[in-house]
């Protein structure tokens, strides 16, 4: 029935409907917190009986393919129902086996040799053998998939030269199948975050069988990897897709290690509004936020309230700029732009969870790694640059558009730089928020001015910074171009025989990217959620990442 017209039909009746009317109103608003109206549990407290794990995933995931997907709500689905050769410890993120029992490294560092377990098993329980590693990087090296991740296979002998048609045999690049149980990874160099880059989802095998029932190898879009149709090789198996209402994932049981695998089943509920998952948290409804609102955090801070998890986080916020742009094309006004920012009252007043404002692409510290930059907040310096690019004062320069993706803290900050951008520099902003799969074409598309961005580290290496602003990269999407910079990344850095070197050539690559400035850094990131004390062996590391094998419920919390 239309409970609307029903409420007015109730509203308007006698004191006695009117109470009932509202003793009805209670009832319904309590049932949204429960399992269901004929239960007195909320979902954790059920949850951790049964061993369902209900987890807020931030919003509605782009894709499941792990050769198409580039975002973090993406992620945590994927690394659920599959995996790669090598997992991470959830403590320390030192590599640990995965599909691969073991691995023996060349001593010149450059063969890897991965001998896979001789229970790898697909989710439909075909065989999980070294041919399909060999099928999916060739898969992945589709330029017409349009993989944006396909960078992360360059370390590979001839991973370029294949992605880029130097060569068009495939043979040609360092990946064989010795046998259904060893596969043979050749790299160009000794390339020492190799064996982290296997836990990254661009790295996972996919089942060919599966993609080709749904279409080419290269296709993207395909329904392989919905609901009833994907198989994969992780803890968990795809269970049910409901768009936009949760996606539940249950135990693989032919998975390597499933009898390790504590949590049944995980439901991921996209929710874009920061407000609403933080009440649905305290409702019950949740037991990991993916975030949470920034006027809340003192809060659970003034409470000590355990819930609350901040802990530093490898990432950096930043803009990406558009240098197609008619008025974005001279690195004066995109200096400009990042000058006339004052980071240390966004990361004190709006975003308020220990942030570090950010001068550099790379967070500092990353791997022993502290880049030096000329980039601070100087309105007067970025007035001078403004009108020496021909805009004195802000006059005649058009109009500009912010992007970013749905979201209430996105949409503070592009306010807080529309001031900003104002007060110092007289220039009009305008505001588009778009929902994030349409944001993400939109971005990968060019079809933008200035754009919200977030890098969250993949491995713990400053190349994870560097490497994504290369000549039309795939998480590029800036414009910018920059030979010697690739130079740098491509060539130099991998050649250096210490690390200590290799940090010098990253500094210098990285000066040139603060030069030309097709990306404006804003601040380090923190991570900032709720987590229910039920959920063990969350543990703390820097890449905010969740091993699920390694999770458990207590069912007495």
């Amino acid at each position: 029935m239309n409970l609307k017209n029903d409420h007015y039909t109730v509203f308007k009746a006698s004191k006695h409907k009117k109470c009932d009317f509202i003793f009805l109103s209670i009832l319904l608003a309590t049932c949204v917190t429960l399992t269901g109206c004929g239960s007195s549990e909320t979902n954790v407290v059920a949850g951790n009986k049964s061993g369902t794990l209900y987890w807020g995933n931030g919003t509605e995931p782009q894709s499941l393919d792990p050769q198409i997907a580039t975002g973090v709500p993406e992620h945590h689905v994927i690394s659920a129902v599959m995996e790669g050769l090598v997992l991470k410890d959830r403590k320390t993120l030192e590599p640990r086996p995965g599909v691969a029992k073991t691995w023996d490294i060349s001593n010149d560092g450059r063969v890897y040799t991965f001998y896979l377990r001789e229970n790898a098993k697909w989710s439909n329980g075909d065989a999980h053998t070294a041919h399909d590693y060999v099928w999916s990087w060739w898969r992945a090296l589709q330029t017409t998939l349009g993989n944006q991740y396909a960078y992360m296979l360059f370390p590979i002998k001839n991973a370029k030269r294949y992605y880029d048609g130097e060569t068009s045999d495939f043979s040609d690049v360092g990946v064989k199948a010795i046998d259904n149980r060893t596969l043979q990874v050749t790299l160009t160099n000794p390339t020492p975050y190799f064996l982290q880059l296997l836990d990254h989802y661009s790295l996972f095998p996919v089942h060919q069988a599966t993609i080709e029932k749904f279409g080419r190898a290269d296709e993207r879009g395909t329904r392989w990897s919905y609901e009833g149709n994907l198989v994969g090789n992780g803890p968990y198996k795809l269970e049910e897709w409901k768009i936009n209402r949760h996606i539940t994932v249950t135990k693989n049981p032919y998975y390597w290690d499933e009898a390790n695998v504590s949590i049944n089943s995980i439901v991921f509920k996209p929710v874009d509004n920061a407000v609403t998952e933080e009440r649905m948290f305290r409702a019950g409804a949740l037991h990991v936020t993916s975030s949470i609102p920034a006027d809340k955090i003192a809060i659970y801070q003034e409470k000590s309230a355990p819930e609350l998890k901040i802990t530093p986080y490898l990432g950096t916020y930043f803009y990406r700029l558009n240098i197609n742009t008619p008025q974005l094309q001279d690195k004066r006004v995109r200096r400009a732009l990042g000058m006339a920012i004052d980071r240390k009252q966004l990361v004190d007043n709006i975003t308020k969870g220990g942030q570090i404002p950010a001068y550099t692409m790379t967070p500092p510290g990353t791997m022993g790694y502290f880049p030096e930059s000329t980039l601070n907040f100087d309105p007067e310096a970025a007035k001078r640059l403004l009108a020496e690019a021909g805009y004195p004062n802000g006059e005649g320069f058009p109009p500009i558009e912010i992007l970013y993706n749905t979201n209430e803290g996105h949409r503070k900050i592009a306010v807080a730089l529309q001031e900003m951008w104002k007060n110092y520099l007289n220039i009009d902003i305008k505001l588009l928020n778009q929902e994030w799969k349409v944001y993400l074409a939109t971005e990968s598309a060019g079809d933008y001015q200035i754009s919200r961005g977030g890098w969250i580290g993949d491995y713990v290496d400053p190349n994870n910074f560097l490497d994504m602003f290369l000549c039309n990269g795939g998480n590029n999407r800036t414009g910018w171009c920059n030979e010697e910079y690739d130079r740098l990344i491509l060539e130099v850095a991998p050649s250096q025989s210490s690390h200590e070197q290799r940090l010098k050539i990253f500094q210098q690559a990285e000066t040139i990217l603060l030069e030309d400035m097709p990306i404006i850094p804003v601040y380090t990131y923190t991570s900032i959620k709720l987590l229910h004390p039920s959920v063990r062996n969350f543990d703390d590391n820097i890449l905010n990442q969740a091993m699920y094998k390694d999770l458990y419920l207590d069912a007495n919390l």
